[in-house]
């Protein structure tokens, strides 16, 4: 091996970081007559692309407690998170100055109970109530789609739910 090709090996070799860890909430809701569930998607800010809530982590909060925030601040939900994570997915991060980063996401579900009218990254993003088969198509990583059809599969024997959530 040549010094300069030991070199570029070595580069490589630091370049090539573990994945930057993010938490997200599967964001869900029982359909009101039809039974079964719908789920939340929001457009990122920046590529405009179809996701769920996600951040990084904060100091001092639980994994499944930044994924509670995220969906309040990202769509304004609030409802019933799920201590244990649900499954997990991989992205490339576009960051500033065209870098991108791997991320691994760690998914924890929630079912939401209200709605809030105002919320702090209002008008910044598109909110969608849909299908997991929609949410499927919607978003691109492979990982991510099949958490939506695992979701879907639990959900197909619920019963039609009394309530939807509150709006406030």
């Amino acid at each position: 091996m040549t010094i300069m090709s030991r070199i570029a090996s070595d580069v490589q070799l630091m370049l090539r970081r573990p994945p930057r860890q993010q938490y997200a909430a599967l964001c869900y809701r029982p359909r009101k007559k039809q039974g079964g569930i719908e789920v939340l998607l929001l457009t990122s800010r920046d590529t405009g692309r179809w996701v769920i809530p996600k951040g990084w982590p904060m100091a001092g909060k639980k994994s499944h407690a930044v994924a509670e925030r995220e969906a309040w601040e990202e769509a304004g939900v609030k409802g019933k998170v799920s201590h244990e994570p649900f499954g997990y997915y991989s992205y490339a991060k576009g960051m500033d100055g065209g870098l991108k980063i791997h991320c691994r996401v760690q998914v924890h579900l929630l079912l939401v109970k209200e709605m809030a009218k105002d919320f702090r990254e209002k008008g910044t993003r598109r909110l969608e109530w849909v299908s997991c088969e929609e949410a499927t198509a919607r978003v691109n990583e492979p990982e991510l789609k099949v958490l939506f059809h695992r979701l879907a599969q639990m959900a197909a024997n619920m019963p039609p739910a009394d309530d939807t959530p509150e709006e406030g």
